[in-house]
C-alpha cells in the first residue's frame, strides 16, 4: 500500500501540496526563458490588451511591419546626402554641355542676352562660319506675333550687326507662332528655311546660353532630323559661377528651371502636333528678309 501511494505522489495524484510542487519543477528556469525565442500567436496578437486588430468597420487593420533601425536610418541619409551632392555637382556641367560640329552654319538663338551675342561674334570671327542665322518667335512680354522685325530672330540678328559680324553673312529666320515649345518651333521655322531656299546643310553649331544647351540641342535634333549634325554651344552666364551655382538665385533659378524643362523635354514631349507648328513656320518664310 505505501508502495502505492508513493506511485501515485510520482504521478502527480497524490495531496494539492505535492501536485503543485511537481507542477512548479516542471516549469523553465529564468535563463532558458531568456534563451526561448520570442513566439507570439495570432490570437495574442489580436486580443492582446483587449485591442482588436481592426478598427473604423474594418477599414483599417493593424499588421505587423519591418522598420529601419538607427542604422538603417544612418545608411538612408548617407545615400540621400550623397545622392544630393553628385547632382549639385554635374547638373549643370550635364546641362551645358558644348561639342562642336564640323561646319560652316552658326545658329543662334536671338532670345540670348548681349554677353552671349558677343561669344557668338567671336566665334564666327574664329571659325570658319560662312552664314549666322538667328532664329526666335515673338518677343517675349508682346503677347502675339506682330511682324518678322518684332522677334527674337531679328533682334539677335541686329544684335549681332552691332557686334561686328558683316551684315551680308547674318540671315534672321523667325517663327510666327506664340507657343510653349518656343525652341522646337523655332527649329522647326529653321528646317523649313533651310527646304525652301534649296540649303543643303549636312551640320549646324548652335549657340545658346549656359544650362538651355542640352535642352536645345535635343530639341534641334528633333526638328532637323538624322540627316544633320546638331553641334551644341554653351556660353556661360557671367553672373554666377558655374562650379558653385547653388549659392547664386540666378544659378539656382537657371540650373533648376532647366533642369525639369530638360526631362519634359525628353521624357514628355512627343513632337505629334507639329503639324500645326510646321504650317506657321512655313507661311512665316514669305515675308522673312536679312
Amino acid at each position: 500500500m505505501k508502495r502505492g501511494l508513493a506511485e501515485c505522489a510520482a504521478q502527480g495524484h497524490g495531496r494539492p501540496e505535492e501536485r503543485r510542487l511537481n507542477q512548479f519543477n516542471k516549469l523553465p528556469s529564468f535563463t532558458e526563458l531568456a534563451q526561448m525565442p520570442p513566439k507570439i500567436t495570432r490570437d495574442y496578437a489580436r486580443h492582446a490588451g483587449g485591442h482588436s486588430s481592426h478598427k473604423l468597420w474594418g477599414i483599417l487593420r493593424r499588421k505587423e511591419r519591418w522598420g529601419l533601425s538607427w542604422r538603417g536610418m544612418l545608411i538612408l541619409a548617407l545615400l540621400g546626402f550623397s545622392t544630393a551632392a553628385l547632382v549639385l555637382l554635374n547638373v549643370q556641367p550635364f546641362l551645358a554641355e558644348t561639342h562642336r560640329a564640323n561646319t560652316d552654319v552658326l545658329v543662334v538663338e536671338g532670345w540670348i542676352h548681349e554677353y552671349a551675342i558677343r561669344a557668338a561674334e567671336k566665334e564666327f570671327e574664329t571659325g570658319r562660319y560662312r552664314r549666322v542665322v538667328t532664329t526666335g518667335g515673338p518677343v517675349a512680354g508682346s503677347g502675339h506675333y506682330v511682324n518678322d522685325y518684332h522677334t527674337s530672330a531679328s533682334v539677335g540678328a541686329d544684335l549681332l550687326k552691332n557686334a561686328g559680324v558683316p551684315p551680308g553673312s547674318v540671315q534672321m529666320v523667325p517663327s510666327r507662332i506664340m507657343d510653349r515649345d518656343r525652341t522646337y518651333g523655332s527649329a522647326v521655322a529653321l528646317r523649313e528655311w533651310l527646304h525652301e531656299h534649296d540649303m543643303a546643310v549636312h551640320s549646324v553649331n548652335v549657340m545658346t546660353e549656359d544650362a538651355h544647351a542640352r535642352r536645345t540641342h535635343l530639341l534641334f535634333e528633333k526638328a532637323l532630323g538624322k540627316n544633320v549634325t546638331v553641334g551644341i554651344i554653351a556660353v556661360p552666364n557671367p553672373d554666377y559661377d558655374s562650379r558653385r551655382w547653388w549659392r547664386y538665385s540666378e544659378g539656382v533659378k537657371d540650373v533648376g528651371s532647366e533642369a525639369f524643362a530638360y526631362i519634359y523635354a525628353r521624357f514628355f514631349f512627343y513632337p505629334s502636333a507639329a503639324p500645326g507648328v510646321e504650317k506657321a513656320a512655313v507661311a512665316a518664310q514669305g515675308d522673312t528678309r536679312q
